[in-house]
């Protein structure tokens, strides 16, 4: 298997690839989605929540949270998570920006 030569690319290049290849598993979305909607830091009810193994959790977790987009915090003998909603507007921004540079289709589009 070859070299990722992430040099070639730019750093805001890298940094999307990296976003996009961990929200790339239905399960982080799910887990992300989750910690949304219940607006509150959780524990172990994801293993009920989404129906997969802890181990399998916990590295779907760690991913999340090298992207930044969760913290955690040890609460006796477990990890709590939330959203870290500073990472998470600064994605939101980055994305923005990603997306809206390509303006609106109009019938001057030049693949029609």
């Amino acid at each position: 298997m070859g070299i990722t030569k992430t040099d070639l690319f730019t750093e805001e290049q890298n940094s999307l690839a990296r976003t996009f290849k961990a929200l790339a598993h239905p399960a982080r979305i799910a887990i992300l989605q989750h910690l949304i909607e219940v607006n509150a830091c959780i524990n172990s009810d994801l293993v009920h929540e989404l129906g997969l193994a802890q181990a399998t959790i916990s590295q779907h977790l760690r991913e999340l949270k090298e992207l930044g987009l969760i913290q955690g915090n040890i609460s006796g003998t477990s990890m709590n998570y939330c959203i870290n909603s500073e990472k998470w507007f600064e994605l939101r921004e980055e994305l923005s920006d990603f997306f809206e540079k390509v303006p609106r289709p109009n019938r001057f589009d030049c693949c029609q």
